[in-house]
């Protein structure tokens, strides 16, 4: 096409970008790659080949790393690791910034590279993957300066286990290696089988930067490597980010390990259109919710919700947008789409749209490159909420859509799905889009924007989408542990004996569900004994249903969390006036339970943790994060929900204490299971809760034997989280019933907490106790 027929047409020309440079680097390594491992590749074994998904073309001959590749690769970063870190912050900040700068002197090759494996837009790769990994670790280069400063209680974890996706093969490196090396981690990370070429590139950069042997290893292969690497037993901590099943798995693996996890995992994200949104401008950011790297995004904007008056026109201005997409070349800077990953994954979504028969399909009347793995843009309408392509991840150009009414609906359209990754809405009142926002159920939202993100504002999800932060402050607790070294947890046998009641009147303790006393659905209690052998008196033994029936009662009170941090604070004080009032009552039970004099110690810390946590109800605030926008990202810090745990058995009134009122303090409803061998003190508190004004539901006590309860409170569809602080063996029996739901967990791994002293309270209760939000509000005309 000349250019007077471009001016005349007013159609794109062709742009193409060379990729000699990048086909030049992989003919120096000799088209053949091993594993970069303790500083160096190793020989190139036997292997796979990596294909260009546009044309079929074999790119280079990758190695299938084996057992002992791990076992070098682990044992060369636990080498390194204690030298790493006692490098320093300012030391480590230095290597981060020589790899930061060598990303920018070799962004063009990088984002060449990246679209010959992956596929994508070459003006995707290089104007927004390779800025961003840049991004990542200048910002964290920052973070390890001021890690001594600014966490001065924390260290590192140790050797970290990385395994990332092909969708964003250097983006999700750089996510995942620069906090971890900026916290004096080091690591062994898998590429995607698919998409490997730019990690192999990275490590590369990592020789020019000098850094230290060991400190990042690569090891290449299929999903039997990230097995591998999985189970290894010298490695600390694994991040993964892939598919929920996937992650699944590694959750069920690791339970009762002691590794550290974090999990990024699918979505099926909402993109809500509002009637009075700028509905044009509405259409381009959905064109890069869904068609950016082909809809292969696991925040994509995938579901598109619209409001029923401005349905028809929306639909008609996003089908005469998609008909001017171009589809094409990967290297042509003016082509809109590329191709999917592999043949594979063209097969899968193939598969998935045509065994659809509900709603209307449009399909963009674009032209398709004769080889390649292309699929045209599509778009589905008039779906109802239960369908599957409503419901489940199709990974590729496919838009599903259908309408709402009200807000309220909107809602609960967005949130009617297992995910929780990502949600944009669009609306021009301001009111109606921060009312919304935060209703959804998502680790992130977009307001007037999408796809918006930065190493400052933190990146994940809830509910099966995952748990933990990657970026931002909150994104280095997961390379991180207390420096405080950890104590082995004693385990306490209740007492037995054959004395008869001490009291002359039994006192029937009773399970404390919905705000009322209630006897234990199976009928059977259990005596309590004494040190000195006498019979305190008789506790209940809660079964699944009592369970159940705490569950439900949280559920119901959900309102708990939408009231203020000033009412949740009073509330708390309260109880802790009423407890005061009853010092001595409380004391002489925990004396006869335990033995010993130390009751009133315990009430005492009781009384002043009530205090910790009313005072913070209203202080442990969210915060605006600095991102290079023309607007603002605010974390917001909400409860997590339902908060299933096992209390412990050695600070029967202080642990239960311990664990209720920071998740109270940010709003979430609780479900206790009491010390196992001293019960009565959580029996008695209930006393507590009814004349302090606590809302039925928010608080919920079982007594009985633990094991009768943790792995349905770890399997429950309706708990959210489930913290451990019993026997060492509910750690593994509570991490894998958590895979479930793939619900955040918080467990002992077998040690002792000191219940009296600082390791009893703080932030980590306050963390573990809420999720953050990012929601990004650009501003301006």
């Amino acid at each position: 096409m000349t250019i007077p027929e471009i001016f005349e047409s007013m159609d794109y020309g062709p742009a193409p970008e060379s990729a000699a440079d990048a086909l030049a680097w992989l003919v120096d390594q000799g088209s053949r790659f091993g594993h970069f491992i303790d500083g160096a590749f190793t020989d190139p074994g036997k292997g796979f080949d990596s294909t260009n998904p546009a044309t079929g073309e074999v790119l280079a001959t990758l190695t299938q790393g084996t057992q002992a590749d791990v076992d070098a690769a682990v044992k060369a970063a636990r080498r390194a690791q204690p030298k790493w870190e006692k490098l320093g912050g300012h030391g480590r900040a230095r290597y981060l910034y020589a790899l930061a700068r060598l990303l920018q002197k070799h962004s063009r090759l990088f984002a060449v590279l990246e679209v010959l494996d992956n596929g994508k837009p070459i003006r995707e790769a290089r104007d927004i993957d390779v800025p961003l990994a840049q991004r990542h670790f200048y910002y964290h280069a920052g973070m390890a300066q001021l890690m001594e400063s600014e966490l001065p209680e924390a260290q590192a974890l140790g050797v970290c286990g990385q395994i990332i996706p092909w969708n964003f093969p250097l983006l999700m490196l750089a996510w995942k290696v620069a906090p971890a090396l900026a916290m004096g981690n080091t690591v062994v990370l898998k590429p995607a089988e698919y998409t490997s070429l730019t990690a192999l590139l990275f490590a590369d950069i990592c020789r020019q930067a000098g850094l230290p042997r060991g400190v990042v290893n690569i090891v290449t292969g299929d999903g039997a490597v990230g097995e591998m690497i999985v189970a290894h037993d010298d490695i600390d901590k694994i991040a993964f980010t892939g598919s929920t099943s996937v992650g699944r798995c590694i959750r069920e693996a690791t339970a009762g390990s002691g590794k550290a996890l974090t999990l990024e995992l699918g979505g099926k994200s909402p993109y809500i259109v509002f009637d009075d949104a700028d509905l044009d401008s509405a259409v381009e950011g959905l064109v890069d919710a869904i068609w950016f790297n082909q809809g292969q995004v696991c925040c994509a904007g995938s579901r598109l919700l619209v409001h029923e008056p401005v349905a028809d026109a929306f639909y008609a201005k996003l089908r005469a947008r998609m008909a001017r997409l171009r589809v094409g070349d990967p290297l042509d800077k003016s082509i809109d789409v590329g191709t999917l990953v592999d043949p594979v994954q063209l097969k899968s979504v193939s598969e998935m749209v045509a065994a659809n028969t509900a709603g209307e399909r449009f399909v963009a009347d674009t032209p398709l490159p004769e080889n390649g793995c292309y699929y045209p843009p599509t778009l589905i309408t008039g779906l109802n909420p239960a369908d599957t392509l409503m419901q489940e991840e199709i990974f590729g150009p496919v838009l599903v859509s259908t309408t709402f009414r009200t807000p309220a609906e909107a809602v609960s359209l967005a949130n009617n799905t297992r995910y929780g990754l990502a949600a944009t809405l669009w609306s021009e009142n301001i009111n109606l889009a921060l009312d919304v926002a935060p209703q959804l159920a998502a680790g992130i939202v977009w307001i007037n924007g999408t796809n918006l993100m930065d190493a400052a504002a933190g990146f994940g999800g809830v509910r099966e989408s995952g748990f933990g932060r990657e970026g931002g402050w909150e994104g280095l607790a997961a390379y991180t542990r207390p420096k405080t070294p950890p104590k082995p947890l004693k385990e306490i046998e209740p007492h037995t004996g054959e004395g008869g009641p001490q009291d002359l009147i039994d006192r029937t303790a009773k399970l404390y569900i919905g705000g009322k006393q209630a006897r234990p659905d199976g009928g059977y209690s259990t005596p309590v004994w004494g040190r000195n052998g006498a019979l305190l008196g008789h506790a209940g033994v809660a079964n699944r249903k009592d369970l159940r029936n705490a569950v439900e009662a949280a559920q119901a009170a959900r309102g708990w969390g939408k009231t203020s941090g000033h009412l949740r604070a009073q509330i708390i004080y309260y109880m802790a006036e009423n407890l005061a009032a009853r010092t001595d009552e409380f004391a002489a039970r925990l004396d006869a339970m335990q033995g010993g004099k130390t009751g009133a110690k315990e009430v005492e810390a009781c009384i002043r943790r009530l205090f910790t946590y009313a005072a913070w109800a209203d202080k442990y605030d969210g915060q605006a994060h600095g991102v290079p926008i023309r607007g603002v990202a605010l974390a917001m810090k909400e409860p997590v929900g339902v908060i299933a745990a096992l209390c412990p058995a050695e600070a029967p009134l202080l642990g239960l204490i311990s664990v209720m009122a920071p998740a109270m303090a940010m709003g979430n409803r609780v479900i206790l299971a009491a010390s196992e061998p001293y019960p009565l003190a959580a029996t008695d508190f209930v006393q507590v809760l009814e004349t302090s004004d606590v809302p039925a539901g928010v608080v919920n006590i079982l007594t009985g034997p633990h094991a009768d309860v943790a792995d349905t409170m770890a399997r429950h569809m309706d708990v959210d989280a489930v913290w451990s602080f019993g026997a060492a063996a509910f750690s593994k029996v509570v991490e894998k019933g958590a895979a479930s739901n793939i619900k955040r967990t918080w467990v002992n791994n077998g040690f002792a907490r000191d219940w009296m002293g600082r390791d009893g309270e703080g932030k980590p209760f306050l963390q573990a106790a809420t999720e953050v939000k990012n929601i990004w509000i650009p501003y301006g005309e």
